[in-house]
C-alpha cells in the first residue's frame, strides 16, 4: 500500500542533513543560495507517493525547460502533471502571476524608506530569524527611494575593512548616491557591539570620500531593532 504524499515528504526530506533541506537552507543562508528546484520545492511543500518534493520539483523543471517553460502552463495543464493536484496547480499559478506583477512594477512603485521602522518593516520579518549574521545594503536615491537590496556579507562580522569595501563597491556599481546598512543579531539582542560601531563609522567616512551618503545602520534582533543614527553613532 502506497504511503500518503505527506509521509513520503516527511520521511525523505527529514532524512537529509539539516544543511541540505531547502527550508532550513533558506532560513540560514538566504533565498539566493537555493536552486530553482529547491525554491520550487518549498512552494510545493510535499511530494507524491513515489517521489519526494525535490524530485517532483526537479522533474517539472526538466520536462518544461526550466521556470520559463513551467510558468507558461495553464491551470489545467498543471493538474495533468504527475504529482500535482488542483491545490499545487493553484499555488504555482499564483506564484507565477505574482512574479509577473512584480516585474511590471514601475520605478515609482518602489518604496521610500524615510524612517528606521520602515526598514524594519521591509526586512525584519526575514532577517530576525536568520541563524547567521547577514549584512545587507539598501541602495537608495537622493529621495530615499529603494533601488536595490544587496547582501554583502554572511557569517560572523569581524573584518571591518573588507566589509566596508564590499558595501561601497555595491553602491558604486549601482550608481547609488545613498545607502542604509542593515544586519541582524541571531542572539535576538540588537544592541550594537564595539565592532558594529567601528564598522558604522568607517562606512560613513568611506562614503564621504566617495560621495555616498550613509544614512543609517539598522541592527535587527528578535522583533526589535536599533538605529545607529538614533543612538548617536553616526
Amino acid at each position: 500500500m502506497e504511503r500518503p504524499a505527506t509521509n513520503e515528504y516527511n520521511t525523505r526530506i527529514r532524512e537529509l542533513p539539516s544543511s541540505e533541506r531547502p527550508r532550513e537552507r533558506l532560513r540560514d543562508q538566504g533565498s539566493n543560495s537555493l536552486s530553482n528546484a529547491e525554491l520550487l520545492a518549498i512552494i510545493l511543500r510535499t511530494g507524491s507517493a513515489d517521489q519526494n518534493v525535490l524530485s517532483l520539483a526537479g522533474g517539472l523543471l526538466a520536462r518544461h525547460g526550466g521556470l520559463g517553460g513551467l510558468s507558461k502552463l495553464s491551470f489545467q495543464e498543471l493538474t495533468r502533471e504527475h504529482g500535482l493536484g488542483e491545490a499545487k496547480a493553484s499555488e504555482l499559478r499564483a506564484l507565477f502571476e505574482l512574479a509577473l506583477r512584480l516585474n511590471a512594477l514601475q520605478p515609482e512603485d518602489r518604496p521610500f524608506l524615510k524612517a528606521p521602522s520602515e526598514v524594519m518593516h521591509l526586512l525584519g520579518g526575514e532577517m530576525s530569524i536568520l541563524q547567521q549574521e547577514h549584512l545587507r545594503v539598501l541602495l537608495l536615491t537622493t529621495r530615499n527611494q529603494l533601488l536595490a537590496v544587496r547582501e554583502v556579507y554572511r557569517g560572523t562580522i569581524n573584518s571591518a575593512p573588507v566589509r566596508v569595501a564590499e558595501v561601497m563597491r555595491e553602491a558604486i556599481r549601482a550608481n547609488a548616491p545613498c545607502l542604509i546598512l542593515v544586519h541582524n543579531h541571531p542572539s535576538g539582542d540588537p544592541s550594537p557591539s564595539p565592532d558594529d560601531v567601528m564598522m558604522t563609522r568607517q562606512s560613513v567616512d568611506a562614503g564621504k570620500l566617495l560621495g555616498i551618503d550613509v544614512l543609517d545602520h539598522i541592527i535587527i534582533g528578535d522583533r526589535r531593532f536599533v538605529s545607529m543614527k538614533q543612538l548617536g553613532h553616526m
